[in-house]
């Protein structure tokens, strides 16, 4: 019993001395693309802290409009000019976006559509994580609601806008916690059984599941919009604000995790590298395609999510080709090569 308090009370010198040594080894992708940005318009979901924010000031760094897309437009606001004076790029604008509400989701998406002609990165960013059994405002369980429905919500909203600015981008932050997730379409909304880490993994498993269904769906369509899906790592962010013991872990393993700026590489990675169109519904880690799940490669679940997704959502099933409306027809008629 005394040697484990000894070394419970030498675990954070001894993580302290081997630190630098892992946190290299866990930091090692890195978004090395010197594509500058200037004239394009880029959206970035949860950008006012974390891995969004810093996602977002690099993009402005490189010239890019910048929409921090935000539940906390006052946050948002300080964020946005911490950024401007930062790059010395003022095209740094906050909007309001909660996740957890398909009608603010909607006014988003239709003030964004009245204002910019373009839209050439979309980074689906934003995420909850272990949170006590809520649901949204259109009563979906919380971290579903949030991190799958919300972003295919969005993504559906300005899908047309995408495909009018190709070549353009989206980009869906997941997790190696989808290694645990299972899609229960019995229990979607977590009402016959929930556990809040599992719920995680399932909303995370969800966001890959539907990047690669898009991207079937995009590259069956040539329309030059491309998706990715990214393992951020674990990273030093509000994400644990709900659990306690999460805290306490990445207080504990702090000498370990990932910077904000070192979680956003991988983002960036996927959003800027140029010649990554080939890999389309890829999923990324540290700047490397990486292995997902059986659960996660399965396209009979990936479609009857896309479904059930549409579903919930009240919006058409066939909404991809929708969206291009008589200009896809006639493109796909007179061209067999594919968009430059």
């Amino acid at each position: 019993m005394v040697g484990v308090l000894l070394l419970l009370l030498l675990l954070p010198f001894l993580l302290y001395i081997a630190a630098p040594q892992i946190r290299k080894m866990l930091s090692s992708g890195v978004c090395t693309s010197t594509i500058q940005l200037p004239g394009k318009v880029a959206v970035v979901t949860g950008a006012n802290a974390g891995i969004g924010k810093e996602t977002a000031k690099e993009l402005a760094r490189r010239g890019a409009r910048v929409y921090l897309a935000c539940r906390d437009v006052q946050k948002g606001e300080l964020v946005a000019r911490e950024i401007q004076m930062m790059t010395g790029n003022q095209q740094v604008l906050v909007r309001k976006l909660d996740l957890a509400d398909t009608k603010s989701i909607r006014a988003f998406a239709k003030r964004f559509l009245e204002e910019e002609k373009h839209l050439h990165i979309l980074i689906n960013n934003a995420g909850v994580m272990m949170c006590p059994y809520s649901k949204t405002a259109d009563g979906f369980e919380m971290h579903m609601g949030v991190n799958h429905l919300g972003h295919f919500l969005l993504t559906h909203l300005l899908l047309e806008k995408l495909e009018e600015s190709a070549p353009s981008r989206v980009v869906n932050v997941s997790s190696l916690a989808h290694l645990m997730g299972r899609i229960h379409f019995h229990n979607l909304q977590g009402e016959k059984f929930y556990q809040s880490g599992l719920a995680y993994c399932h909303s995370k498993l969800a966001n890959i599941l539907f990047t690669q269904e898009l991207a079937r769906r995009l590259k069956a369509s040539g329309s030059g919009v491309t998706v990715y899906s990214v393992h951020p790592g674990t990273v030093n962010s509000e994400l644990v604000r709900h659990s306690a013991l999460m805290r306490w872990i990445w207080w504990i393993f702090s000498f370990f995790i990932k910077t904000p700026q070192q979680g956003a590489q991988t983002s960036l990675y996927c959003a800027l590298t140029e010649g990554l169109e080939v890999l389309s519904g890829n999923h990324f880690s540290d700047c490397h395609v990486a292995w997902v799940s059986a659960q996660a490669r399965n396209e009979t679940v990936a479609r009857r999510l896309w479904d059930v997704s549409c579903d919930l959502l009240g919006i058409p099933v066939d909404w991809l080709m929708m969206a291009a409306g008589p200009k896809r027809s006639l493109k796909q008629t007179t061209q067999h090569t594919p968009p430059k």
